[in-house]
């Protein structure tokens, strides 16, 4: 895919397409998971269960690895304490970050960043229509991800997280030169009792305009990991041809 897809013009590393989610309890099952993969995936996500058992010692031996990290801690709080805590991800050498909020948050966000990239939050792919109207909003789920896209990507963001469901739209109306990282990545398999509901698999994902997709389960789950990952690896590099 090409010119108003996006996706392949950003020349991203075909081992750095899949971002391996780390979600295991312990700093030892992290490292484990990350030397049985690193010859095929160069992408890690440390999210709350791996952050708060490890901190940034876990971040730190990733990148020290010659790896990289997307730290998804989905910063929420008052704008000056979302400064304040991206602030803290100097010196660490992380490659995403992840912020969820309104335009104040996002903004202070952005703000305080250094070298790391700033990617807000559209709607969790744990929530369905359903869900947003019950908490409040009077809109369909894909005007509100593209209104909060929009309004990331003017604040300053570099990209979004968001389904591979919304990613044609967001790449029809906003273009290409912002990143999509797309979690909810699931074979075409998909079990109805995953906490995940709005889902796609993962070639399509990448032919909707995906740049990453945050991948664990998937892996972590079937008997030969590596197979999966140079199974969906191909299947990327499909997409991207189309």
């Amino acid at each position: 895919m090409t010119g108003d897809g996006g996706v392949a013009d950003k020349m991203i590393p075909l081992n750095e397409r899949i971002i391996f989610a780390l979600d295991v309890e312990s700093i030892d099952e992290a490292k484990k998971w990350v030397r049985r993969l690193e010859q095929d995936i160069h992408f890690y996500k440390v999210g709350l269960q791996l952050f708060l058992a490890g901190g940034f010692t876990v971040v730190d031996w990733i990148i020290n690895r010659g790896l990289k990290v997307m730290l998804d801690l989905k910063f929420f709080d008052v704008p000056q304490t979302v400064a304040c805590a991206v602030s803290q991800l100097k010196d660490h050498g992380i490659t995403f970050t992840t912020v969820h909020g309104n335009d104040q948050i996002l903004r202070a966000a952005v703000s305080a960043r250094r070298d790391t990239k700033i990617l807000a939050v559209t709607v969790l792919t744990s929530l369905s229509q359903q869900d947003i109207e019950e908490m409040g909003f009077q809109c369909s789920l894909d005007e509100l991800v593209l209104s909060r896209a929009r309004h990331a990507l003017a604040i300053g963001c570099d990209g979004v997280i968001s389904s591979g469901l919304e990613a044609p739209k967001l790449r029809k109306d906003l273009g290409s030169n912002f990143l999509i990282v797309v979690p909810g990545v699931r074979p075409v398999e998909h079990r109805p009792d995953d906490d995940q509901k709005r889902v796609v698999d993962i070639k399509t994902a990448f032919l909707n305009g995906a740049d990453y997709v945050v991948i664990g389960r998937p892996i972590r789950e079937t008997p030969d990991p590596i197979s999966q990952v140079r199974k969906m690896q191909a299947e990327i590099a499909e997409a991207l041809q189309r």
